[in-house]
């Protein structure tokens, strides 16, 4: 027995979870769910952060400097996040920047030319980080399909187990299982952007990690599919039955067969690896969904 692919039917949410803005400069429409994040203010001296539509440069030069602007002041506001321990939400100035830098690499996943000449033009430890988060995105994007305003209003969201909460229960599946940490993180954001995403797929598969009711019964140790603790445990358990830490392409394919999944979870799990930080980065980034209109963004600040 094996997980669904969860979500393509959501697939679209799913794997829009991972990105922002349509390339080129398009237009589109974002939309926050009713129950988005009501952020905290601004931290002090962190007033210069980018509005939630704020215009995404599509010129490379201008690009690279704006996704280096974000990038640094982003991992400061991650540095004095959790520099005070855990806490219940994110700084808004921690989500605006997320949110900036999350738009900014969708637009460059969905423009090849683009994406070439501004990594081009990015320090080296950045354009690696860029690399794989563009290859994560777009291989996401190529799995998506629009869906309908009926199916965006029936969709379930809310938020999601705050970030070191998180962070300790996939710490503790990696000590019992030896699955690695930021594999797990990688699937959680990749299947439903931290939890946010409470439906069900259109298959069946339910929960913040998306198990099919057979595999969670088999792997889920007895736990609940909708527990965020339990969910992590459940997939670190299949994955090692699957192959990790061994075989880690293995174990994602099984987990979802199709290879765009496999190396955008493991071009987010790599960057993880690179700096921790992105981890709180990426629990930061929102639900979009494509329509036939465009993009919409269904959670996060207005």
């Amino acid at each position: 027995m094996r997980l669904a692919h969860v979500m393509i039917a959501t697939s679209t949410v799913v794997v829009l979870t991972s990105c922002g803005d349509v390339a080129g400069g398009a237009a589109t429409t974002e939309r926050p769910a009713p129950n988005a994040a009501q952020t905290p203010s601004l931290s002090a001296g962190a007033a210069d952060v980018p509005a939630p539509d704020a215009p995404i440069a599509t010129d490379p030069v201008a690009l690279a400097d704006d996704l280096k602007k974000t990038t640094t002041a982003l991992n400061e506001a991650i540095d004095g996040w959790t520099a005070k321990g855990s806490q219940a939400s994110s700084p808004q100035d921690v989500v605006l920047q997320a949110l900036h830098q999350q738009r900014i690499y969708r637009t460059l996943a969905r423009n090849t030319p683009l994406a070439r000449q501004t990594i081009g033009r990015l320090p080296k430890a950045l354009a690696a980080e860029a690399r794989d988060n563009v290859t994560a995105v777009g291989k996401l994007l190529s799995m998506a399909r629009p869906i309908g305003a009926a199916q965006r209003k029936r969709m379930r969201l809310a938020e999601p187990v705050p970030a070191e909460q998180l962070r300790g229960y996939m710490l503790r599946a990696e000590k019992r299982f030896g699955v690695e940490w930021e594999v797990l993180a990688a699937i959680m954001l990749v299947e439903t952007k931290f939890g946010r995403v409470r439906s069900a797929s259109s298959s069946g598969a339910q929960g913040p990690m998306q198990f099919m009711p057979g595999t969670w019964q088999q792997y889920g140790l007895g736990g609940d599919v909708h527990n965020a603790r339990d969910a992590v445990l459940g997939a670190a358990n299949y994955l090692k039955a699957s192959g990790a830490p061994r075989d880690y392409r293995r174990a994602v394919f099984a987990y979802n067969h199709d290879n765009r999944y496999v190396d955008a979870v493991l071009a987010h799990a790599r960057q993880i690896k690179r700096d921790a930080r992105s981890f709180y980065a990426y629990y930061n980034w929102q639900v979009f969904v494509l329509s036939t209109k465009g993009d919409v963004r269904l959670t996060g600040p207005r």
